[in-house]
């Protein structure tokens, strides 16, 4: 009966420990921007010209 006492006072103190955790990072921001991280993967990359994709030209020595 004892070890039932332990454990319920280690979880509550868990628990606590998570929400306080959970509380610090909501009011330093870091849940404040969940849409775009899903979003972001949607749109493609800029595409690159002509001139861009050519390997850079060679210098020629004289």
């Amino acid at each position: 009966m004892e070890i039932l006492y332990l454990m319920i006072i280690c979880s509550v103190s868990l628990a606590v420990i998570f929400l306080i955790i959970f509380i610090i990072g909501a009011k330093k921001g870091q849940f404040e921007d969940d849409e775009s991280p899903a979003v972001r993967i949607l749109f493609d990359d800029e595409v690159k010209t002509e001139e861009e994709k050519e390997t850079p030209k060679k210098i020629d020595k004289e």
